[in-house]
C-alpha cells in the first residue's frame, strides 16, 4: 500500500540521532515495555503542528474524504510518532466535535488501544477523550455515568496500556469534575499491578486527587498505604510535607 501524502510529510522530517535517542527514552529493548516500537525523530510541538495542520485541510471533509481510513493507516503505523499524529488529530476532532462525532471518536480510539502502546500516548490522549466523554452531561444528569463500566474492563485487561487508558482517563473526572469514585475504586483494582508504569500511573492519579482532596487521598491511603508497592506510594505522597511522607515510608501513620 503506497504512503500517505500525510506520512510522506511526517517521514521527510525524520533525524535519525534523535530517533535513536527515542529508543532508549521510551525502553524499546526485548523485555522493556516499548520493545519493537520505531522512531523518526521529531519532538512533540512538531507532531502537533502537523496534526493541526491536517485537521485544518482534512477534519472538516468526512463526507468527501477518506478522513476515517486515513487516521486509521496512521494509528495503525510501525512509526510512534505516525500515531502519536494521529492521536492528536483525534483529541482535536473530538474537541472541535458535536456529541455524534465525539462518540465516533470515543468508540475509535476504544477500538484501537492495541497502537495506543506507550505512556506518551496514553497520556496525552486519555483524558481528553474517554474520560470527558464519560463526564458528559445531558438533560441535567451524567448521560455516561452508567458506562463508565468499560473502566474497570480495562483496568483488569491483561494489556498494560489498556490498563494505564482506564486509570489516566481518571484525570479528567479528577480535575474538571472533583469527581474521584472511579480513582480510588480503580487504584484498589491496579493496587496489585505487577508493572512499574502502572504504578507510577496510580500514584499519579492519587496524588492529583490529593490536590483536590486531602481528605479523601489521606482516607485512602489510610486503608491501603502499607500494601501499596513503594513506587506507588511516593508519587502519591509526593505534595505532603517531608515529616509525613517519611512516617508514611517508615509505615507510621
Amino acid at each position: 500500500m503506497s504512503i500517505l501524502p500525510i506520512q510522506k510529510h511526517i517521514r521527510s522530517l525524520a533525524d535519525p540521532l534523535r530517533a535513536k535517542n527515542s529508543l532508549w527514552f521510551f525502553k524499546t529493548s526485548k523485555g522493556d515495555y516499548g520493545y519493537g516500537d520505531k522512531f523518526l525523530g521529531f519532538n512533540v510541538p512538531t507532531a502537533r503542528k502537523i496534526a493541526k495542520q491536517y485537521l485544518l485541510s482534512r477534519g472538516t471533509l468526512d463526507s468527501k474524504s477518506d478522513f476515517w481510513k486515513e487516521v486509521e493507516v496512521l494509528i495503525c503505523s510501525p512509526y510512534h510518532e505516525e500515531r502519536q499524529i494521529a492521536l492528536f488529530i483525534l483529541v482535536g476532532k473530538y474537541e472541535k466535535g458535536d456529541l455524534a462525532e465525539q462518540t465516533k471518536v470515543y468508540k475509535f480510539y476504544l477500538k484501537h488501544t492495541k497502537w495506543i502502546n506507550n505512556w506518551d500516548l496514553v497520556d496525552t490522549s486519555a483524558p481528553k477523550i474517554v474520560g470527558h466523554y464519560l463526564s458528559q452531561k445531558s438533560e441535567g444528569r451524567s448521560f455516561r455515568l452508567d458506562r463508565r463500566d468499560v473502566l474497570y474492563k480495562l483496568a483488569k485487561s491483561k494489556n498494560l496500556w489498556e490498563r494505564r487508558i482506564a486509570i489516566i482517563s481518571t484525570l479528567y473526572f479528577i480535575i474538571k469534575k472533583k469527581q474521584f469514585t472511579e480513582t480510588k475504586a480503580l487504584a484498589e483494582i491496579l493496587l496489585n499491578d505487577k508493572h512499574d508504569l502502572i504504578h507510577k500511573a496510580v500514584g499519579w492519579m492519587l496524588r492529583e486527587m490529593g490536590k483536590m482532596s486531602v481528605a479523601n487521598l489521606t482516607a485512602w491511603l489510610k486503608k491501603h498505604y502499607k500494601k501499596m508497592p513503594r513506587t506507588m506510594l511516593r508519587y502519591s505522597i509526593e505534595k505532603f510535607p517531608l515529616e509525613i511522607r517519611q512516617a508514611y515510608l517508615r509505615g507510621e501513620i
